[in-house]
């Protein structure tokens, strides 16, 4: 089986669908699966892998400058497709590049499917265009229901598209390296290091951007101090709110990016793990802190509902409900037992949610399209 990717995001930009592409890439190699990208991102050549990649020319994206947008017919990759001959098509969004390689793939009959990643419709809204939440949803709509599946990572998450009217949506769920985040990375130093020695450490890891939520849980700090609880908020992460966090919340301690050791010294250094984001397809972070040993406190819309059962691994709050969610962490706060119950029950939880058993299940309805196009072909 050979198969050609198209994505907008791969290594080196690091994000939650460079992350879920690079543990497929992982499972591929093993499986000795032939497979070639097209991104405008390409990794460096200690990547084993990086010759696979076709760095397509692209331009920077408007809100996210570190986001680059392809743009095929400056660089018309046809020639390559041709010559690696994919079995079948992988785009990852609704760009300029992904509507390339379906019109590529109608044109050759070749099966193409799509994965849905991130709900942007829903970004809209942040931004002050709610009105084009509509449109959004069309565009969506046609551009799924071009391909033969699309692949989402949680069960909310096909249920909304299936609502919106998007055909043969399956479930490609998200694994969990639980040797890369575990209990044992806690560190004691790096606790005195951000004033958190004798307090609860909370923490928040992703971008710091609108769409995540982030000012839900400023909100729920302020009303938290209110409370006179004590507890030390940390944030992992960059993005263009770290400046407003600091100016509202001057106690709290913005660690910046960090990744691979460092992150997971960060997750089982921390006490709880909070994440009040609505606009989630999955939520690998919300993974990562419960393969970490940490309850998570979460809300109860998008992908992160999926993943935390109430009152066992976790807290749900309403949505956009800083005071609920306040509410939420403070019941963490004063029950240090009850906390340690739902720590066990998350590391537990995590054992069974390995990338190679997700990614077999992708493989295998990759194998299950093509056979089903060649019978097609062949009657």
């Amino acid at each position: 089986m050979r198969i050609a990717y198209f994505s907008e995001s791969l290594l080196p930009n690091m994000d939650g669908v460079s992350h879920t592409f690079n543990q497929l890439i992982n499972t591929l190699q093993q499986q000795k699966i032939e497979f070639r990208f097209y991104s405008p991102f390409k990794p460096g050549q200690e990547v084993e892998w990086s010759e696979r990649v076709r760095q397509m020319k692209a331009v920077s994206f408007p809100l996210y400058r570190q986001y680059k947008v392809s743009v095929p017919l400056l660089d018309n990759p046809e020639e390559d497709i041709e010559q690696f001959n994919p079995d079948i098509l992988h785009v990852a969004a609704p760009t300029f590049l992904s509507f390339y390689a379906i019109r590529f793939a109608k044109k050759r009959d070749i099966p193409v499917v799509a994965s849905y990643h991130t709900h942007w419709v829903s970004y809209f809204s942040y931004y002050g265009f709610k009105g084009a939440e509509g449109l959004g949803w069309r565009v969506l709509r046609w551009f799924h229901n071009q391909c033969d599946a699309t692949y989402t990572p949680s069960s909310s998450a096909k249920r909304e598209l299936e609502s919106a009217g998007i055909k043969n949506v399956q479930l490609w769920p998200r694994g969990i390296d639980v040797k890369k985040f575990s209990p044992k990375y806690r560190s004691e130093p790096l606790r005195k290091q951000i004033s958190a020695k004798d307090l609860p450490f909370l923490l928040f890891v992703g971008r710091l951007v609108k769409e995540k939520d982030v000012e839900d849980l400023i909100a729920a700090d302020h009303w938290l101090k209110k409370q006179k609880a004590r507890y030390k908020l940390v944030f992992v992460g960059e993005g263009p709110m770290a400046e407003d966090i600091q100016q509202e919340l001057p106690d709290a301690y913005l660690a910046g990016y960090k990744k691979d050791e460092e992150l997971a010294n960060f997750y089982a250094s921390s006490d709880i793990f909070v994440f009040p984001s609505t606009t989630e397809t999955f939520g690998n972070v919300v993974q990562e802190a419960m393969a970490s040993g940490l309850p998570v406190i979460g809300v109860k819309e998008g992908g992160v509902q999926d993943l935390i059962d109430d009152g066992c691994t976790g807290l749900l709050a309403r949505p956009n409900d800083p005071q609920d969610l306040g509410q939420k962490i403070f019941k963490l706060l004063q029950n240090p037992d009850l906390r340690n119950q739902m720590t066990q029950e998350a590391l537990n939880r995590m054992q069974n949610r390995t990338w190679e058993a997700v990614n077999m299940r992708l493989i295998d309805s990759y194998k299950q399209i093509i056979h089903s196009r060649n019978g097609r072909q062949s009657n």
